[in-house]
């Protein structure tokens, strides 16, 4: 399947330099060139890309409020950050706008072209940068782990903090992807996790871990 691309940059060379890059892949057509957020969702509007090359800071529009219009409105659109800026301010922002992925602009076409084929199925990819800076985030924000009403006391059946976390998110009805983005971390991450306290708990199903947590005082 030829995966349909739409490039957004202010910046001209870095914008159609992106473009020559992805028109030389086999798999990837580029069929728009945006040099602000409104012609990117013009562009989105008209084509219905599978992915678009996001930058954040552009005229009339900026990239994150691009990329939660688009999600919106075109939810099978998926949106892929390249930028410069990799500070907390800004990839919060882009994620909780919608962005499948962020990447840098020190990322090589390699990843660029690895970025734009796994936004295209649904998966993120996230720039080694980014990712420290989001575990950083997530350590010095990280809310206290759900504990049993009764108050005191160890967590039940050797459950660690962040194990009552996830099952206390299982309680709310988030999925293991859901999980991960709330707690920033990878689904693969949440998987061990639930595997763990599945165990511990001797639970077999979601159902029962959701009865499981209320009867113990960890759901809210």
């Amino acid at each position: 399947m030829t995966i349909r691309v739409v490039v957004a940059d202010d910046q001209t060379a870095v914008r159609e330099g992106l473009a020559v890059m992805l028109g030389l892949l086999d798999d990837v057509e580029v069929v728009g060139e945006a040099a602000d957020g409104e012609q990117a969702l013009d562009l989105v509007a008209r084509e219905h890309p599978d992915v678009v090359l996001m930058d954040l800071r552009m005229p009339r529009r900026d990239g994150v409020e691009a990329t939660g219009l688009i999600r919106a409105r075109h939810p099978q659109t998926r949106v892929v950050v390249l930028t410069t800026y990799a500070d907390d301010e800004h990839i919060l922002a882009a994620l909780r706008a919608g962005a499948l992925g962020y990447l840098t602009k020190d990322a090589g076409r390699v990843q660029i072209a690895q970025a734009v084929r796994a936004a295209a199925a649904g998966q993120s990819v996230l720039d080694a940068q980014v990712q420290q800076r989001l575990l950083a985030a997530a350590v010095q924000a990280q809310p206290p782990a759900p504990t049993p009403v009764a108050g005191a006391g160890p967590l039940p059946d050797g459950l660690t903090a962040r194990e009552a976390e996830v099952l206390g998110l299982i309680a709310e009805g988030l999925s293991n992807r859901e999980i991960a983005e709330r707690l920033f971390v990878t689904e693969v991450t949440v998987k061990s996790h639930v595997n763990r306290l599945f165990a511990k708990t001797g639970v077999r199903d979601r159902a029962q871990a959701v009865r499981y947590a209320y009867e113990h005082g960890l759901a809210s």
